[in-house]
């Protein structure tokens, strides 16, 4: 089934004293439970009706983050500034702008 593609995660809300599932295609829906395996059990459930009722209705159902294909590159706007500091610390280390910036955005 496609929805077992979709990327889920749980994790422990204080403020509901509860777990809580959530689906990154699906912001806008969660669902709460005692334990953390029934939060992801009714997360994937309600994944799963939702996609059935967008399928019906002619909605389209997000693509899942895991099947789509990534060119490993994106554009970030900075300050100049920034940009020339960053240029800076790249020529100290010997290494490229690009190579800096990918470091440090994986660290």
């Amino acid at each position: 089934m496609k929805h077992d593609h979709f990327t889920y995660r749980i994790s422990w809300s204080p403020e509901d004293g509860e777990h809580v599932g959530l689906c990154a295609e699906f912001p806008s829906l969660s669902w709460l439970d005692k334990s953390h395996e029934g939060a992801l059990v009714g997360i994937r459930r309600l994944v799963a009706e939702t996609v059935k009722e967008m399928e019906a209705s002619g909605e389209k159902v997000p693509d899942p983050i895991a099947d789509r294909k990534y060119s490993g590159e994106f554009k970030v706007r900075i300050p100049p500034e920034a940009h020339r500091a960053l240029v800076i610390q790249a020529h100290e280390q010997g290494v490229s702008l690009n190579r800096l910036a990918s470091a440090k955005l994986c660290a």
